[in-house]
């Protein structure tokens, strides 16, 4: 059985995505971040549970929603934020941005703002693990709309056939933007789709930490003592539009749905559980936000990147 997780540090964690987002969708409202911001609010348990579960050795791919995996993966949030802001103190020197940032020493292969295109690279990953001989677990994070890719399925079909230490986490937030998964796939239980002969698949409560914490530490276990794949649906829900282009655009989902998500914000579950434990969780909720602020001054007091550096850290560079 996995060892039972620190459940204020799983609850620190979970703060500090949520104010970090919340404090990012702040500032592109003020302009002083650019670009798009897909927040990752309500979705926080599936980020922590998981990465709680991994080493640093170990490696994640994530999403276009990947400030939550970077910070739960021990990210920093200096750095995260001025990725944000586009400065040279962020992780990729302000290249990247907020659908891009990565920091490969922490195991974190990157967000991506392409639908499942960091799910092979977490297959490359694992075969480049099993090639060397590493106990390296690699772990893919993809949205309930990647079921319509491909690559998906490929990969899925690869890892299975060569027992690669991977771990396939679908945050299924039930929307793809506006389009509901139901109308979208033959089951709205994901997890179904994944053939028996391939992979144990799983479904767990997205917003339930532990739960989720639990069986990703299984998961990765599996995978690091070389039984192969492991197939997670975590079942959760965004409580803010899909993107910052959405942002002043009324809400498509249902309101009793949302009103239904809303009582079970993985933040307010965990925090009222460790208050009817006696845990005063004030100083806790003080030094995130502390911290998250932080972030901020360093992500202003970073330099815009020197235009002179503009064809440094590309693929190819044009010449005539």
């Amino acid at each position: 059985m996995p060892d039972s997780p620190d459940l204020i540090d799983l609850y620190r964690r979970m703060v500090l995505i949520r104010v970090f987002e919340e404090r990012a969708v702040e500032l592109r409202r003020e302009g002083r971040i650019h670009g798009t911001v897909h927040p990752y609010i309500g979705q926080e348990a599936v980020a922590t549970g998981v990465c709680a579960a991994l080493g640093t050795d170990d490696r994640i791919a994530s999403t276009h929603r990947g400030h939550g995996h970077l910070l739960a993966k021990g990210g920093d949030p200096d750095r995260t934020m001025a990725e944000l802001f586009g400065r040279v103190g962020g992780y990729c020197r302000g290249r990247g941005g907020s659908m891009h940032v990565a920091d490969v020493d922490l195991g974190i292969l990157g967000a991506n703002g392409i639908v499942a295109a960091g799910v092979p690279l977490i297959l490359g990953s694992a075969f480049a693990a099993t090639y060397l001989g590493e106990p390296r677990v690699s772990v893919a994070f993809f949205g309930d709309g990647a079921t319509g890719q491909g690559a998906l399925w490929e990969s899925l079909h690869l890892s299975a056939t060569w027992k690669l230490p991977t771990v396939w986490v679908c945050e299924n937030n039930q929307y793809a933007v506006h389009t509901p998964a139901a109308d979208a796939l033959p089951t709205e239980r994901i997890h179904e789709l994944v053939p028996p002969a391939t992979m144990p698949s799983v479904r767990v409560d997205g917003n339930d930490v532990e739960a989720v914490h639990a069986t990703a530490a299984e998961a990765v276990d599996r995978a690091r003592s070389g039984h192969g794949p492991t197939f997670i649906e975590a079942v959760t829900f965004r409580t803010t539009w899909h993107s910052f282009r959405y942002a002043n655009q009324p809400d498509r989902r249902p309101q009793e749905q949302r009103d239904d998500w809303a009582t079970r914000d993985p933040i307010v579950l965990l925090g009222n559980r460790l208050r009817a434990d006696g845990h005063d969780l004030t100083a806790v909720e003080s030094e995130v936000r502390n911290r998250i602020e932080e972030a901020v001054s360093f992500a202003d007091a970073s330099p815009y990147p020197d235009p002179s550096t503009l064809t440094e850290d590309v693929f190819a560079e044009v010449t005539r």
